[in-house]
């Protein structure tokens, strides 16, 4: 394995009860707070009526920032940006899915540019190490934004959708009652799960020689976590155990305390990205559409006994066979969660996607070089493996 760092700061409080702490939480930063959401969820549910309730309580001014979109653009970033410094705003709370936080990291970093403007930001690939406090009331377990250190920010002007990290947009603070999430339709559900998955499998599952045995079990019993709850949390939606086990699968997922010296090109992510800036899909579909053709592109003798462990560990494949064959196995069994557990559609024309954009969307996911991995994948490669998605 290689040398590494840990270190998470952000303080989660988990559970049915905790969001009684919020009001002590804000005001650690300050008073003057902007209330970051997206489509009005949170209003239909209740969940902003107690955040009003706590900030009246708190003596806190509320300001807001509503309409975050599901791949949140820079616009709405830059919006939000531009009211934090009209008002002289202190903390921002993001309350919502990966996307609403997202957004908010994105406004919590552009607020210190003079010009409010979160794209030099994203396309100049800047390590973010100055922001404003972000705390986050997640409702989605999908995305791990709720403990990470990156932001996705989309700008539909140029088609590009890009991933800005820094160590100042960890959240400070993150609330998260799975109740929060009884009201999440099956299809986001759904998406929302894989992309729990796959933050595993793409980014740190099949790492090669930078691997070691614990984090291999980890990294394993999530992905588990994700094919034993995400069916149950479909057919009973307020199932607070499924609910609980796939809202924290979304932390461990992306909190880096699986990708200990593990940590490779997430290729699969650098795919769907494009399909998301050019296509506005959602993004968890996207993603399952990808990976199993990706599976099925990188196998050969050299990657097969890790394809192979992989389903013999998630998915309960037979031990005993050749590793190609079991890798064949695995990668099918994967393609059968997608399409049969997770009910979605596995092929891009069924979302109105043509070959049309595949090469630019190829060379901009490799950014000039290779996407790293058990196999390296030059903009070639991505071509052929969307196309083998239609």
């Amino acid at each position: 394995m290689n040398d590494f760092i840990f270190h998470n700061p952000d303080k989660v409080y988990f559970g049915k009860n905790q969001l009684c702490h919020l009001g002590e939480e804000l005001l650690k930063f300050g008073k003057r707070v902007l209330l970051v959401y997206g489509g009005g969820s949170i209003k239909k549910y209740g969940l902003y009526d107690e955040i009003i309730k706590i900030a009246k309580d708190n003596d806190i001014e509320l300001f807001e920032l509503s309409g975050v979109e599901p791949n949140p653009r820079h616009t709405t970033a830059n919006k939000g940006a531009r009211i934090c410094k009209e008002h002289n705003i202190d903390v921002i709370l993001a309350a919502g899915g990966g996307s609403t936080i997202d957004c908010a990291k994105g406004v919590a970093a552009a607020t210190l540019r003079d010009d409010c403007d979160v794209w030099p930001l994203v396309s100049g690939g800047v390590w973010v190490t100055e922001a404003l406090p972000v705390i986050a009331i997640l409702t989605n377990a999908a995305t791990g934004s709720e403990m990470d250190g990156w932001s996705v920010i989309s700008n539909m002007d140029t088609n590009e959708k890009i991933g800005m990290g820094g160590s100042a947009l960890i959240p400070k603070v993150a609330f998260e009652n799975p109740e929060y999430s009884y009201t999440l339709p099956r299809y986001q559900t759904a998406c929302g799960a894989f992309d729990i998955f796959n933050h595993v499998i793409d980014n740190y599952y099949l790492a090669g020689d930078a691997t070691f045995d614990l984090l291999l079990d980890m990294q394993e019993a999530v992905m588990r976590c994700v094919v034993k709850w995400t069916p149950v949390a479909m057919a009973e939606p307020e199932n607070y155990e499924a609910r609980a086990n796939l809202m924290w699968a979304s932390s461990m997922a992306l909190n880096t305390i699986l990708d200990g010296g593990t940590v490779h090109g997430c290729a699969c992510h650098a795919m769907e990205h494009e399909l998301s800036a050019y296509y506005d899909i959602t993004h968890g579909h996207g993603l399952a559409i990808v990976t199993p053709r990706w599976l099925k592109y990188i196998l050969s003798e050299e990657t097969a006994p890790a394809i192979y462990r992989f389903g013999t560990k998630v998915f309960g494949i037979e031990e005993g066979l050749s590793p190609m064959e079991g890798a064949n196995k695995a990668i099918d069994a994967l393609y059968d969660f997608c399409e049969n557990t997770l009910e979605l559609k596995m092929h891009l024309s069924d979302l109105n996607i043509d070959e049309t954009h595949f090469e630019a969307m190829a060379n901009h996911a490799c950014g000039g070089g290779p996407i790293s991995g058990l196999k390296e994948l030059f903009p070639a490669d991505l071509v052929e493996i969307y196309k083998m998605c239609l």
